[in-house]
């Protein structure tokens, strides 16, 4: 299960296909960044949050970059990946190289996205629309980020060899974690992001280790190796676009500040009679969830639970049928970077209407 929570998104800034990457231990107490000098530019320190993300979504989208970057959490696990990205105009190209963990390539052209395991010989494809999810709703009036986040400039520090602005984004209730970011000075490029509990602990880093700003990278070249899946099978995972009342499914009790982004039928296999499950993704602009729901079968599913890993909670319940509703019960796995509170009462509002 990927999302495209805060967090995926800035490694899409860096890296527009999101590795699943899990982390390890971050120190529970990270020193402040350095006080601004009184000379700070005040323009700069009385930016909204709003101003803030549209300049880093822009100077991811305006650099070329070559860098190493390094996932961690307090689950007690790292990873990293190297990473080439190029522009041409409003086109997007980037190569992600995974150095930890299973070997892959993962290629991203706009919203088409190929991952290749040289292991199996498989070359995935699959359209990730929800890249385009943040900055498009920086841009709608119907944004709600500035009533649920606050930014303020916190200091000033150095990442990867850069001179960089650190920002707090801190969120205004319970139901969303907050984030510490490092932006390169002169251009916005995100370098480094943490995510910090309701308490302020980190709970995922990822940072750039090594960097290289307008880069030599090639986007021709780049797309020329995108296209090359000589020698491995090409999967195009089926999705199916639907909606959530389609699938006989309300949420009756909304989540302040998340609105619905899509909802896909991904088809199952194993058992008797084919089946499906429903993801039906939430946003609030900075954090996502996604309500997985299938059919519940004793076989498989296990006992109900919320787990964390690092930023990551999941949730699984069984929910009921209605009365009268001879489908049977179903099967509920909620995830998201979100605090276990806010999958509760996704959980909670979820409701099958009767058919």
């Amino acid at each position: 299960m990927k999302l495209q929570p805060f967090c995926r998104y800035v490694l899409a800034l860096w890296a527009g296909s999101a590795i699943n990457f899990v982390a390890a231990q971050v120190p529970a107490a990270v020193p402040a960044a350095p006080a601004a000098p009184a000379s700070a530019d005040s323009k700069a320190a009385e930016r909204g949050v709003s101003d803030w993300l549209m300049r880093m979504h822009e100077a991811s989208r305006k650099r070329a970059y070559i860098g190493t970057f390094v996932v961690s959490s307090s689950a007690g696990s790292m990873a990293s990946a190297r990473i080439w990205h190029a522009c041409d105009g409003d086109q997007q190209m980037e190569r992600v190289e995974s150095l930890t963990g299973t070997q892959r390539s993962i290629f991203r052209r706009n919203d088409e996205v190929i991952t290749f395991l040289p292991g199996s010989k498989v070359a995935r494809i699959e359209k990730r629309e929800s890249l385009g999810l943040f900055p498009n709703l920086l841009q709608s009036s119907e944004s709600s980020i500035p009533e649920f986040y606050a930014a303020r400039k916190v200091g000033y520090d150095r990442v990867a060899g850069f001179d960089a602005e650190v920002v707090q984004l801190a969120p205004k209730d319970n139901l969303r974690f907050g984030y510490r970011i490092w932006s390169e000075k002169k251009s916005g490029l995100v370098v480094k992001l943490q995510t910090l509990d309701t308490d302020g602990r980190v709970l995922e880093q990822a940072a750039f280790s090594e960097l290289q700003i307008d880069a030599p990278v090639k986007f021709d070249k780049l797309a020329q190796m995108m296209g090359n899946t000589e020698g491995y099978k090409v999967e195009r995972p089926e999705l199916v676009k639907t909606t959530a009342a389609a699938e006989g499914w309300v949420l009756k009790s909304p989540v302040p500040g998340f609105k619905p982004m899509s909802c896909y039928k991904r088809p199952t296999t194993g058992g008797a009679v084919p089946d499906s499950t429903m993801q039906w993704v939430f946003s609030d602009g900075l954090a996502s969830v996604s309500l997985f729901v299938e059919a519940y079968d004793r076989q498989r599913h296990g006992q109900e639970m919320l787990l964390a890993m690092g930023a990551t909670q999941t949730l699984t319940r069984r929910l009921s049928a209605p009365a009268g509703d001879k489908s049977g019960d179903w099967w509920l796995t909620a995830v998201g970077e979100v605090p276990p509170q806010t999958l509760k009462a996704f959980a909670q509002g979820l409701e099958r209407k009767k058919q």
